[in-house]
């Protein structure tokens, strides 16, 4: 053993370099996981659900912040958190909402597991793709696909000009284009 040396546990997905970022990471992890578990515990009535979502946290926040910057941490914590956990709830009310209508569907016309799982692995990344456009272009394109509105209809229902709905529109389908890309 080296001499002066000091080891500490950093967690199952803990870089273990001696770089300060990640020696300020795994301080955040250990001094505050245990906390935001049980947080997040209560929130969602469950350990594992728990244990997911705050292992969800920490790996957000690996990379969008320097961890010396961090006043006040529990805060921080808790605001990423909220996130994650409104981004996973979201997550829960798709699937139920899946689920739903495939119990509604004749024995012989329900798909198999294998299909639902690609169905609602497509369902979760048309979300996140929607979820990362700005307001009015999500609106914007959820009116024109879903509700089948020309763009005329949609820029006054939004109250904008007909160029900012051709804007979005093409913004949303640039997000559609990459996610039938990756």
């Amino acid at each position: 053993m080296i001499a002066g040396a000091r080891f500490r546990k950093i967690g199952p997905f803990m870089p273990s370099s001696t770089c300060p970022s990640s020696r300020e990471i795994a301080t955040l992890y250990t001094e505050h996981h245990g906390w935001l578990q049980g947080w997040l515990r209560r929130k969602v009535g469950n350990a594992f659900d728990a244990a997911d979502l705050a292992q969800d946290t920490f790996v957000r926040i690996l990379g969008a912040r320097d961890p010396q910057a961090i006043e006040t941490p529990r805060a921080y914590l808790t605001t990423v958190a909220k996130g994650v956990l409104v981004n996973w709830c979201r997550r829960q009310a798709l699937e139920r909402a899946y689920l739903e209508a495939l119990a509604q569907l004749p024995e012989p016309e329900a798909p198999s597991p294998e299909q639902r799982a690609v169905v609602l692995e497509t369902l979760h990344e048309i979300d996140a793709m929607l979820d990362a456009l700005p307001p009015l272009a999500r609106r914007a394109f959820l009116l024109s696909q879903l509700d089948g509105m020309k763009y005329e209809d949609i820029a006054r229902q939004l109250g904008v000009s007909l160029t900012s709905v051709k804007r979005y529109m093409a913004q949303a389908f640039r997000q559609c284009l990459a996610l039938m890309g990756e």
